[in-house]
């Protein structure tokens, strides 16, 4: 219990360290014919960036980022209103991938996405903001995104980049602790289960992104697909949650 409140103390030092200004930095794709939508960005730590690729799409995650940028004082960048068709009760809308030159169905494979000019362009000026957010090399990039699949609705799924079976089972131990730190205070939030890849399997692996797309750029990163209670009725909780979580996160070593 003496460990536990070492630990949570030290997570909010650290979060007062952490907080730095930035400038915002608002970008509109609106000169690309076609292309609706905007991409901001607001400079933090240096090589830090959290970010929403689907700020709009992808409910609420948008405003996640902002706020866990606030917190933590990383680097943002949140893409909005780059959605091609609305959704239907059939299934979900097409909209531009952004963070990798694709247009497609949300929650649908990577296979089915389609490379188009737009989608390239659009990409290009989402790496752009990026790399100016992060003022240099990307060290450590966080992508929120929004997971609506039924058997996903009780766990938040991290895919990753750089990071070893031992550094996710570290990173995994660190979330828990968090997430119990937190709802010991609240016992009616949801305790959600958390996978971390490599050390477990999950369901989205971002596999287009880290071949073609934003996730080639960062040295580690984290790709977090969160369940809609976290994103809606408990967002508050998870995102406090997320951004002690993402403080600590950053400076754990790979390897042994």
């Amino acid at each position: 219990m003496r460990s536990r409140r070492r630990c949570w103390w030290a997570i909010s030092l650290a979060i007062g360290l952490l907080v730095l200004p930035g400038c915002a930095t608002p970008t509109s794709l609106r000169e690309i014919e076609g292309v609706p939508g905007k991409i901001s960005g607001k400079t933090g730590r240096r090589g830090v960036v959290v970010a929403a690729p689907h700020g709009t799409s992808d409910a609420r995650t948008g405003d996640i980022a902002a706020e866990l940028a606030r917190r933590t004082g990383f680097g943002v960048v949140v893409a909005t209103g780059f959605n091609l068709a609305p959704d239907t009760r059939e299934g979900a809308g097409r909209r531009y991938h952004v963070n990798r030159p694709l247009e497609g169905a949300a929650g649908r494979p990577s296979s089915e996405g389609v490379a188009t000019e737009s989608a390239r362009r659009v990409y290009e000026a989402y790496e752009g903001r990026v790399r100016e957010v992060a003022q240099g090399p990307l060290t450590f990039y966080a992508e929120i995104h929004g997971n609506n699949h039924r058997d996903a609705t009780n766990r938040i799924e991290i895919a990753t980049v750089g990071i070893d079976r031992d550094e996710a089972l570290r990173l995994r131990a660190l979330f828990e602790l968090i997430r119990d730190a937190h709802l010991r205070g609240n016992l009616e939030a949801p305790r959600l289960e958390i996978l971390v890849e490599p050390a477990d399997t999950v369901r989205d692996t971002a596999s287009s992104a880290k071949r073609d797309g934003i996730l080639r750029l960062p040295q580690r990163a984290l790709h977090i697909e969160l369940p809609k209670s976290a994103r809606t009725e408990w967002r508050e909780t998870y995102t406090a949650i997320l951004a002690d979580f993402l403080v600590q996160a950053v400076p754990l070593p790979s390897g042994p």
